[in-house]
């Protein structure tokens, strides 16, 4: 092959990844036994969701295209494998692949990337790559799913997470100090602390605030809450269809104004909780899944939940990031990324303009895009 003369000498290296196996499939099988998800299917949280979305059937697969992008994409991961062999700074390699892979992304027709993804996961270098516990929890998916909670306790770098960290090889370490820092994991790290002033702000604004979290996964916000600290909220309800996230903050949050408390998307839909209504509702990673006509059945349902006076927010991560070719590829971690056109496209869709006050705005590094919505004091 042409790709095979334009690399150097290949090196062969077996790498015993045995001990960091096993503690993840032990751990994840700890997860499981204590209590099994159902999901709902309203949210596409795994990828055999967002395949079954696509009609695949009648995609029409360019084989010129694909056999030229198959090409490049095996360049892509030889180089970044030669790199790692010859001893490269793993932030340095990563850095350079994600590049490529989003670069590849784009060009590609989403039918021939939906080609390159497995070509890309039976890969080597996938050998290097999921030595970082990052990259390895989210492609071995322990509870099932993608995005869980214990994910983001991973890129939040919270201590809960240190085990799973400390349990990496050394160089699965190194390539995690580079992920845990792109700009896509920043980006989650601050939506978490917008979420906690956004509180703030409505326990402040208003005397005995309500607060509503629809999939609410470990609900780390609320550590960092002033005013539940303070013990200014009257009640922080948590809404999620993983009964270990909902243990988990019904333990680490005892003795708050917090309650979490088992429910899905479609519960919410068909109106099956008994919830009241509240002063401030949000779902900070919940869109990144949904598909446009469910994430405006949601909007329309959510502010029903919404007191006069009070706010909806939801974040959606923006499809200005450049990790989505290795989140697709090496975390198995595909996402519905949107535009802030598309955040009012799905607000316009989903409710009159007339009863509501709204805006559309990125965060810091363009990352994740937010819309806050303020239902109309009657």
């Amino acid at each position: 092959m042409v790709i095979n003369q334009q690399l150097t000498k290949r090196f062969r290296k077996t790498i015993d990844l045995s001990i960091v196996v096993r503690r993840f499939s032990e751990k994840g099988m700890r997860m499981s036994a204590k209590a099994e998800i159902n999901l709902d299917e309203h949210s596409l949280i795994t990828s055999a969701l967002i395949k079954s979305h696509v009609d695949t059937a009648t995609e029409i697969v360019d084989q010129i295209e694909l056999t030229e992008q198959t090409a490049r994409l095996a360049l892509i991961l030889d180089l970044a494998y030669q790199g790692f062999v010859g001893g490269e700074p793993a932030a340095t390699i990563v850095h350079r692949l994600a590049g490529r892979l989003h670069e590849l992304r784009a060009k590609a027709s989403p039918a021939v990337w939906r080609q390159l993804i497995p070509v890309a996961q039976q890969h080597r270098v996938a050998e290097y790559l999921l030595q970082d516990p990052f990259t390895r929890w989210s492609f071995e998916k322990p509870r099932g799913y993608s995005g869980d909670a214990t994910l983001l306790d991973i890129y939040y770098k919270h201590h809960s997470a240190d085990e799973i960290v400390a349990s990496s090889t050394p160089l699965g370490q190194e390539i995690y100090a580079y992920t845990s820092e792109a700009a896509s994991s920043v980006a989650g790290r601050e939506r978490r602390d917008i979420l906690a002033r956004t509180v703030d702000e409505t326990a402040r604004r208003v005397e005995n605030a309500e607060v509503l979290a629809i999939a609410c996964g470990h609900m780390r916000e609320a550590e960092l809450s002033e005013t539940l600290a303070a013990g200014k909220l009257k009640r922080w309800v948590g809404l999620d269809q993983d009964p270990i996230s909902v243990g988990t903050v019904n333990r680490d949050l005892a003795g708050t104004a917090v309650e979490a408390i088992d429910g899905s998307v479609r519960g919410i839909l068909r109106r099956a909780y008994k919830l009241g209504t509240f002063d401030l509702v949000y779902a900070s990673g919940l869109y990144d899944y949904l598909p446009r006509a469910i994430g405006i059945r949601l909007l329309q349902r959510a502010m029903e939940l919404v007191k006069p006076g009070g706010e909806f927010l939801f974040a959606n991560f923006s499809d200005e990031i450049t990790t989505d070719g290795y989140m697709e590829t090496f975390m198995d971690w595909p996402l519905i990324l949107r535009s802030a056109d598309d955040m009012w496209d799905i607000i316009n869709s989903a409710l009159d303009r007339n009863s509501i006050e709204a805006q559309v705005y990125y965060g810091s590094n363009r990352n994740i895009v937010y819309g806050m919505i303020r239902k109309r004091g009657f």
